[in-house]
């Protein structure tokens, strides 16, 4: 099977389900990233004293060790403007999205569930964007199967931490994926990549938070007993 990973950021991925990615490459499918931004806005860059577009070249270079340390099939780095992706006129990013879509023609679809984990406006609008493409595209697009919505548990959301995050509940998620030790090592070594994030990384203590299990909701799509996987029963 070939999924798309579609995210906002540099590190959305590696913060998310890069263990998850991990283990599909494992298993033999073609996994594709496309990251939407380069990630230049970030407050990190005043540490260094980068200027938006120097901050977003670091982050890109970054980025590259992540695909080599995930085994990425494909990665594609967009340069649409970082916390900016709200007040740009969506038919452009739609557009963007379903020229790699018609690229890669995946099977499946992945992006943020609707509340985005962290609620960061590039996270909302990514969700709300992809959706559109995917309705839209599906109708006459045979190979496109499925989207799936990267998500958390509710319960883990609502404990306290650097972060203000959401989560799922267990009724909205639709499939737990288990991964093996190596998987998350592979998680921890994608984050290490983020050298000028590492104090947001060691803060957020999200090292511990990288589990044997990743949670999905898939999109229009109902079944009595979770999937093992995000390709199962397509």
């Amino acid at each position: 099977m070939r999924v798309l990973y579609i995210f906002p950021h540099p590190d959305d991925e590696s913060f998310g389900p890069a263990n998850a990615m991990s283990k599909q490459i494992r298993e033999g499918h073609e996994v594709y990233l496309l990251t939407l931004t380069k990630g230049g806005a970030t407050k990190q860059r005043h540490k260094y004293g980068y200027t938006i577009d120097e901050m977003g070249e670091v982050r890109y270079k970054e980025m590259l060790e992540v695909a080599k340390v995930l085994n990425l099939t494909g990665m594609k780095v967009l340069d649409l403007p970082d916390s900016g992706l709200k007040e740009m006129d969506p038919r452009e990013i739609e557009k963007v999205i379903k020229e790699e879509i018609e690229r890669i023609k995946p099977d499946v679809v992945v992006t943020y569930a609707v509340h985005g984990i962290s609620g960061f406006h590039d996270h909302l609008v990514t969700h709300a964007v992809v959706k559109r493409v995917y309705v839209e595209m599906k109708e006459n697009s045979p190979y496109l199967k499925r989207l799936a919505l990267y998500t958390i548990k509710k319960d883990l959301a609502e404990k306290p931490g650097l972060f203000n995050l959401s989560g799922s509940s267990d009724d909205e998620i639709d499939c737990i994926y288990e991964v093996d030790e190596i998987d998350i090592e592979n998680s921890l070594k994608a984050l290490d990549c983020y050298v000028t994030f590492k104090e947001t990384i060691d803060a957020s203590d999200i090292k511990s938070k990288i589990i044997d299990k990743v949670y999905f909701e898939i999109y229009q799509e109902e079944y009595g007993d979770k999937l093992g996987d995000i390709f199962e029963k397509l």
